[in-house]
């Protein structure tokens, strides 16, 4: 089975703990936690508790999500990264992800190249000091800031970066985009989530759309994957599906492990 991990999205409204489990009863390799789903962040936990929970489950702590808008920089955005920072150290998570705007500011070519540059300039040497990697996520909406992996990969390059930074491929955020490249070098975890929708245009696909990958998805995950793997990349695949109806399954268990195996299949006969 290829390492597949599971994002909090996928059963937000499961407790850390029973996430946790569910994620250990699935195989998975690793977990992502974030601070956007309702509540307190771990329920209010102690984040080292969290952090020996998941390895008493033999689960790697991936990622904790997220800093918004990370490349609209100000003090106040130093001061909210440098809090999840310190929640991601306690707690032994790996990397802590960075998302940027995605409300139609700095989405011309030089704007938006100089505010990513400043942001992960600054950010660069707090990561450091934590221990930290980045993740990047670039959004495929036309109104982000980041939507492009190349020009995220010349910005990393530019900073001499790549031993802390890594890309996100959301294959939902890559077929948005205009598919193109991958970056199979700079790439530190694949998102999937599905459309299968087949009245809606890839424009006014958003975040509601996305269920679980299966044979009608239409954003070609598995052929994503499979290119991904195909050019060396052999990291973590996570589960990010946002629709409601995922959401509201009493036990995404079932569900989860139909889609691992419908991908797990469909690299097979790729041979990836």
């Amino acid at each position: 089975m290829p390492p597949f991990a599971l994002n909090h999205m996928a059963a937000p409204r499961l407790g850390w703990e029973a996430f946790l489990d569910l994620s250990a009863r699935l195989g998975c390799m690793g977990v992502e936690f974030r601070n956007d789903l309702p509540g307190a962040l771990f329920q209010g936990a102690d984040p080292s508790v969290v952090g020996v929970a998941c390895r008493a489950r033999g689960l790697r702590f991936l990622a904790l999500a997220e800093v918004k808008m990370f490349n609209d920089w100000s003090d106040a955005k130093r001061a909210e990264a440098a809090a999840l920072m310190q929640i991601a150290v306690t707690a032994g998570a790996e990397a802590v992800s960075l998302i940027p705007r995605n409300d139609g500011v700095d989405t011309g070519e030089v704007a938006r190249k100089a505010a990513m540059t400043t942001a992960l300039r600054e950010l660069l040497p707090m990561l450091r000091g934590h221990g930290l990697r980045g993740m990047v996520e670039p959004l495929g909406f036309e109104v982000c800031s980041l939507r492009y992996k190349s020009e995220l990969v010349d910005v990393i390059e530019s900073l001499g970066a790549a031993d802390t930074y890594a890309m996100v491929h959301d294959t939902f955020h890559h077929h948005l985009a205009g598919g193109g490249p991958v970056f199979p070098a700079h790439t530190g975890i694949v998102h999937v989530s599905g459309v299968t929708d087949p009245g809606i245009s890839v424009a006014d696909m958003r975040d509601g759309h996305r269920v679980l990958v299966d044979r009608h998805d239409r954003l070609g995950n598995v052929a994503q994957i499979a290119a991904l793997r195909d050019a060396g990349y052999a990291g973590p695949i996570s589960f990010e599906p946002f629709a409601a109806a995922v959401h509201a399954l009493d036990d995404a268990g079932p569900a989860l492990r139909e889609s691992m195996e419908f991908i797990t299949d469909g690299l097979a006969a790729k041979g990836a």
